[in-house]
């Protein structure tokens, strides 16, 4: 039985993705800010057998490696590993504040960089795992009030590229997927600030995403469950778009 590790599992995508998991009979260790929602995950599922989850905030290093000890603990083993968390401020380079740089880059590379070396070493001592960065269209170079999320993006492609070169030889792999504009509940409350309704965020999204929609929180999981399985067992180093044809 395949243990798959989320960094996040308790929103969007990432709550997707663990359903998909637990449907495959697959353990999960996942993690979030709010006990609450992971407890009503663990028990709307009655998985809890398959589940374990870890009340994390992303800024702590320590806690990030209880994070990776607890999962050891329960499921002894990581075969694959998501890492799906992250923040989008918006801000340019202009109006980027040393608070804003550092939040964002805490949690979207700093939280990635450190859990992953934990997670590595035991891939390398049992020869084989997968690893998934979820990336954005942002990555090349970015709207203008995203400047340090793309930062964060390309650079986590980056670090994409540097595992699957330099660890292909312990049997672990890395991959990228850029997930385009989504309806996560984290895109919603950001354009709720903004005065701007679901409703109106789709019909605005239709026009700008060559595919005519923008994406829902299931259309990228057949390509994680790829990436997870054994079917993807010579793919490292690539990077898949789901994005419906948008490019930024």
């Amino acid at each position: 039985m395949k243990t798959v590790m989320i960094m996040g599992g308790s929103k969007g995508v990432g709550k997707e993705i663990l359903k998909s998991c637990l449907n495959k009979g697959y353990n999960v260790s996942f993690c979030g800010r709010s006990s609450k929602e992971g407890e009503e995950i663990i028990r709307s599922t009655q998985a809890e057998n398959q589940l374990y989850f870890h009340k994390l905030d992303l800024n702590s290093i320590d806690e990030i490696e209880n994070f990776y000890n607890q999962t050891i603990k329960r499921f002894n083993k990581i075969d694959a590993l998501i890492l799906y968390a992250g923040i989008t401020p918006v801000a340019s380079i202009i109006d980027t504040t040393e608070d804003i740089y550092d939040s964002v880059f805490n949690i979207n590379l700093k939280a990635p960089y450190f859990l992953l070396k934990h997670v590595l070493k035991g891939m390398v001592e049992q020869r084989s795992g997968s690893i998934l960065f979820f990336g954005s269209a942002h990555m090349d170079y970015g709207q203008i009030d995203r400047a340090p999320y793309a930062l964060t993006k390309s650079t986590l492609y980056t670090l994409s590229n540097h595992i699957a070169h330099h660890y292909a030889k312990y049997g672990v792999r890395s991959n990228y997927l850029v997930m385009g504009w989504t309806n996560t509940e984290g895109e919603l409350e950001l354009r709720t600030k903004e005065g701007v309704s679901e409703e109106s965020l789709k019909e605005k999204a239709s026009t700008i995403i060559p595919m005519g929609r923008m994406l829902n929180t299931k259309d990228p999981i057949p390509a994680v469950m790829y990436f997870i399985s054994d079917d993807s067992a010579m793919t490292t180093g690539s990077l898949i778009r789901i994005t419906g044809g948008e490019f930024i």
